[in-house]
């Protein structure tokens, strides 16, 4: 059953603990009630996946107090601090730099080298995440393709029994998800609309332009294309490898193994084999061409919960390359 926590202090302190504990908590922001997790906690952003019965991996925002808090993760040149000036706390999310001693988990990054950061204009949302003390993952509160949730009764009538809490918090202001605006290269794009305007955004920024006018690749939620995909090519949906080939395996494994092979989850759990997807195709892309090895070979994995999302993000990675 999923604990209803008061916007008090009581509450938002047992909401932190609960997060620090690798559960999922909703709590309101100024745009729509979040689904949170401890960012670097892969196991806990894998939940978040499992509760939202979420299609595919796409990256997710990782929510902070500050601006300073936010950058010890993402690297910020002048045009990143001046909207942050400008817009934070606020319904604008940055797509940066990951900074390399950022610990948040792969899953939440989708495996990218770019890191979504926001620092939302709610109060009782900063004192949660100051109160949490880490990066927390959250994208919207409801199951996914449904309507964006902006009350509790939203939240509750989605993921009763999915999620560990609540903290209410009354109705969200703004009502429409923020604004991503990818700053990692040498023009701003804006990914997605949201709470703030493009002409408000380019006042600050300069010229802003469209992502579904360029044609650019996922870097944040709510848009469409594979994310990482590994050096070597993959072959999926084996049974054992061959000569050549690393290992990516999961629940039982064959009776010979390459010397280059990883386990997504031993016991055939999806939630661990989710939370260490994208770790284990990063550590077996490096040591297989190291190694001298041609391919990756990836066992089965049911196309059942989280098998569905594994599934499509090993497709995407295994996809022809251009």
């Amino acid at each position: 059953m999923t604990e209803r926590l008061a916007a008090d202090a009581a509450g938002i302190a047992h909401a932190a603990e609960l997060l620090r504990a690798g559960e999922l908590v909703a709590f309101a922001t100024e745009t729509v009630y979040g689904l949170g997790a401890d960012a670097t906690n892969a196991s806990a952003v894998a939940a978040i996946y499992e509760a939202k019965g979420r299609p595919r991996f796409n990256p997710l925002i990782s929510h902070f107090p500050d601006a300073d808090a936010a950058f010890r993760h993402a690297a910020a040149d002048a045009r990143a601090r001046e909207a942050a000036q400008a817009f934070w706390p606020g319904p604008l999310t940055l797509v940066l730099p990951r900074r390399d001693e950022s610990d948040i988990a792969a899953l939440a990054t989708a495996g990218l080298s770019s890191v979504a950061v926001r620092v939302p204009g709610h109060g009782i949302a900063r004192a949660l995440l100051a109160a949490t003390g880490r990066p927390v993952a959250a994208p919207s509160a409801n199951r996914s393709g449904r309507l964006s949730p902006t009350r509790p009764a939203h939240v509750i009538a989605g993921l009763e029994g999915r999620i560990a809490a609540i903290l209410e918090s009354g109705a969200c202001e703004v009502g429409l998800e923020s604004a991503i605006v990818d700053l990692t290269g040498a023009t701003p794009v804006l990914l997605r609309p949201g709470g703030i305007s493009r002409e408000t955004l380019e006042a600050v920024l300069g010229p802003v332009s469209i992502a579904s006018e360029m044609g650019a690749a996922v870097k944040a939620p709510g848009m469409l294309a594979s994310h990482y995909a590994p050096v070597l090519p993959m072959r999926l949906g084996a049974t054992a490898p061959e000569d050549g080939e690393a290992w990516l395996g999961f629940g039982i494994e064959p009776p010979t193994l390459p010397p280059v092979s990883r386990n997504l989850s031993p016991a055939g759990d999806l939630v661990e084999a989710a939370a260490r997807l994208f770790d284990s195709l990063h550590e077996l892309d490096a040591a297989a061409e190291l190694a001298g090895l041609q391919r990756i070979a990836v066992a089965r994995v049911p196309e059942r919960g989280l098998g569905a999302a594994i599934n499509d993000r090993l497709a995407r990675a295994a996809a022809p390359r251009s």
